[in-house]
Formats: C-alpha cells, sequence, structure tokens
C-alpha cells in the first residue's frame, strides 16, 4: 500500500449536464477548459440513454474485459466515483435500469436523458501521475 497527500482543497465544481449531454466527455471538457490537474469525483446522480462500462471477467493476466453497453435504454445513474490524477480521469460508475445494478469503469458515450448532476473537487499538492508497471497496469504516484 502507498498513499499520497494533497496539501489542500482547491475549486469545487458542481456540473449539470442537460439532455443529450455526454457524461465523461463532459468531465474531460472541464479539466481541459479549467486546466484542473488532480481531482476527486465523488458524487454523480441522473438518468442515460445510452451508457458504456466495462469491467474486468477474469481474474488471470491479463484479464479478459467485457464491455456493457445500452442504446436509447432508460437507465439511473446512482454514481460516478474516482480520481482525475495528471488531467486524466479514472472514474467508475453505477447505473441501473428497472431490475439491475451494473458498476464498471466509465467509458465515453454515457449520455445524458433528463439531467445530470456530477461534483467534481480540485485537490492541490498531490501531484499526481499514473505509470505503467511491469505488467502495463497503471499505478498511481505523486511526482513531487
Amino acid at each position: 500500500m502507498e498513499y499520497f497527500v494533497a496539501d489542500r482543497v482547491g475549486r469545487i465544481f458542481l456540473l449539470r449536464l442537460d439532455p443529450g449531454d455526454y457524461v465523461l466527455e463532459s468531465i474531460n471538457d472541464l479539466v481541459r477548459r479549467e486546466g484542473v490537474r488532480d481531482a476527486i469525483v465523488f458524487s454523480a446522480i441522473g438518468t442515460l440513454d445510452q451508457c458504456i462500462l466495462h469491467m474486468v471477467t477474469t481474474t488471470e493476466y491479463p484479464p479478459k474485459e467485457f464491455f456493457r453497453r445500452w442504446r436509447n435504454e432508460p437507465l439511473e445513474l446512482a454514481s460516478v466515483v474516482g480520481i482525475i490524477a495528471d488531467g486524466k480521469p479514472h472514474l467508475h460508475a453505477v447505473v441501473s435500469d428497472s431490475n439491475y445494478a451494473y458498476a464498471g469503469h466509465l467509458e465515453e458515450g454515457c449520455r445524458t436523458l433528463y439531467l445530470a448532476e456530477i461534483v467534481v473537487m480540485e485537490i492541490l499538492g498531490a501531484n499526481l501521475t499514473r505509470i505503467r508497471d511491469e505488467k502495463n497496469i497503471p499505478r498511481l504516484r505523486s511526482i513531487k
């Protein structure tokens, strides 16, 4: 285990997504526009009509991955959480239909149905990045 310390909290962004806006693409746009380097995404709620999540389906390395796709289906967006390091988000989401909940890595292409509200908190002083290890797994690091 390794941990990193942010010295302080910076700006807190409250994103409102309207019908047709894309979740990850909007977060990436915010990061670019505002020059956010490191941040935490800790809240997201809303509805989607398109979604792509990817998850691992095996325990061996390299893992086999599965991409679950919904198109023109109503989904509740229950959560998006994760870390933005060096301007690059690594986010996971929980969505549900009328029967089941699904969780996985948030991919581009998740489109807002009615609304979505997302909170992004900038953290300062951690100087985070991700460096791939010998197995090509991205590992969070501080480059102080």
